[in-house]
């Protein structure tokens, strides 16, 4: 179009990455992130061989997802299928949690707890410790595919390899019995789905802690988006205080200025805390929506502070009211307990206080009663009325038998279809370990106990062992009269 006086701009859609080498760095926060990488590795990686006795033919592995049996089990406690509130449960209170960390300390979760960043910061670990430090590893990309580069890049990509197998492989170990399926794997007869996870598992692995990087916490997390509009400006954020550090200039420049009564600041702008993020954020430029908040440049610039004799502290922990305060000269104040903190603490001790409570006080067995619809009642030759019933009987431990009654109903006559009353009167019922079972009850009134309206039952299954007994309410119906 020649004659438009519309402007085109060609270029591409998406900036290109610039690879992003992290320098190794010390100091409190590096120790924090080691010490919280290694708690919650080891627990990924050994909880499937942790055991637990729950008696005779029961799992005794305490962390397992029994998809044949269709059970959870965590320890102590069970979970069945008719249970998956739990699961709605702790996602909500992983939800409120998160948002508490929010609103303590921003992207706390991010920085730290992050399955992305911990295993990021491992890949980051084995990479520096096959190819050197920073500079060591912009040189050798420099200089090209030498025989020793070569084999630094062979011998990292094959440890992230050998990291996402065995991460994968440690997830589907919690679908079996761990010890089982580490043998079952290594003489390749295990299921071909074990060999399919691990597979998909290693792959994203390695992918996403291996090449993808930062490129995930930019651009594939929607946390970040989220955080932003959940923040206040009480919240904890790290931050480069810029009413200490501007103007940026050496150590001896700024000597000299002081001397001649003019203002420096305490950064010396050597780029120390660019250099340590793993996500190559400038901490200097604000609050960023690449910043995971992992606090390396605190490390970093407190370690260059100590060496050139002044506080530490330039980059920290801080708030925007912080911020504003200190340009009106104001001191600074914190306020950690506030009404939103204390609002999604309250709620994640409510929540998880009903869960607890509910998990505490829940029952072995259960009982479900569905009303026949077609007819909903039967009138027999000799005046009497039947109604019928299907029952469904649950059981969470051993088999056991249960005693089924019906109270409400003077004189009815109980029947259950395939079983017989025991000598002593009683109806009982076996049921299998861990089953359900599900039965057809016929409930009859005769003569004078038959009813005018239809009346309130009550269908209860007793365990003789123990005592503990169950119930649901349903109705007998008569003829209308």
């Amino acid at each position: 179009m020649a004659d438009s006086d519309e402007t085109y701009i060609v270029g591409p859609l998406y900036k290109a990455r610039d690879k992003v080498y992290p320098a190794a760095v010390h100091g409190r926060f590096r120790r924090i992130k080691w010490t919280i990488l290694c708690i919650t590795l080891g627990i990924y990686y050994l909880l499937p061989f942790v055991r637990w006795d729950r008696g005779p033919g029961m799992p005794n592995q305490a962390v397992l997802v029994d998809l044949p049996h269709r059970r959870f089990y965590f320890f102590f406690i069970e979970l069945w299928p008719q249970e998956v509130y739990y699961f709605t449960g702790l996602l909500i209170l992983a939800a409120v949690a998160l948002f508490l960390m929010n609103a303590v300390a921003g992207r706390l979760w991010c920085g730290y707890l992050c399955p992305q960043t911990v295993w990021t910061d491992l890949f980051y670990a084995v990479e520096r410790w096959v190819e050197g430090d920073r500079r060591e590893r912009i040189l050798s990309d420099k200089r090209g595919w030498s025989f020793s580069h070569v084999r630094k890049v062979a011998t990292k990509h094959f440890l992230w390899l050998m990291i996402a197998w065995w991460t994968g492989g440690a997830w589907v170990l919690y679908f079996d019995d761990a010890p089982t399926l580490v043998k079952d794997l290594a003489t390749l007869q295990a299921p071909f789905a074990a060999y399919l996870w691990i597979g998909i598992l290693t792959a994203t692995t390695y992918v996403f802690a291996g090449h993808a990087r930062e490129q995930v916490c930019i651009y594939m997390c929607p946390w970040p988006r989220i955080q932003a509009a959940l923040t206040d400006e009480w919240a904890l954020n790290v931050t480069y205080k810029d009413d200490r550090g501007e103007p940026r200039m050496s150590v001896k420049k700024a000597e000299a200025a002081r001397l001649q009564g003019e203002r420096a600041g305490d950064c010396v702008d050597c780029h120390q805390c660019v250099n340590v993020c793993p996500t190559g954020v400038d901490i200097r430029e604000g609050i960023q929506l690449g910043c995971i908040q992992c606090s390396l440049c605190i490390d970093a610039c407190d370690t260059v502070m100590n060496q050139i004799g002044r506080p530490t502290g330039l980059i920290g922990y801080d708030t925007d009211i912080n911020v504003q305060r200190r340009s009106e000269g104001k001191p600074e104040i914190y306020r950690l307990i506030r009404p939103r903190t204390i609002i999604y603490a309250s709620f994640i001790a409510i929540v998880g206080g009903i869960m607890l409570y509910t998990l505490a006080t829940r029952g072995t067995m259960g009982i479900n009663v569905l009303h026949e619809r077609n007819p909903l009642f039967v009138q027999l030759s000799d005046g009497g009325v039947r109604n019928d019933y299907t029952v469904r009987l649950l059981n969470k431990r051993g088999a056991r038998d249960f005693v089924l009654d019906v109270v409400g109903l003077p004189n009815a006559k109980v029947t259950v279809a395939g079983e017989t009353r025991e000598s002593d009167g009683r109806m009982v019922i076996d049921v299998g370990q861990d089953q359900t079972r599900e039965i057809r009850v016929s409930i009859e009134a005769k003569g004078g106990d038959l009813p005018t309206a239809p009346v309130d039952i009550e269908i209860r299954i007793t365990d003789p062992a123990t005592g503990n007994a169950v119930s649901t309410r349903d109705h007998f119906v008569p003829p209308t009269r």
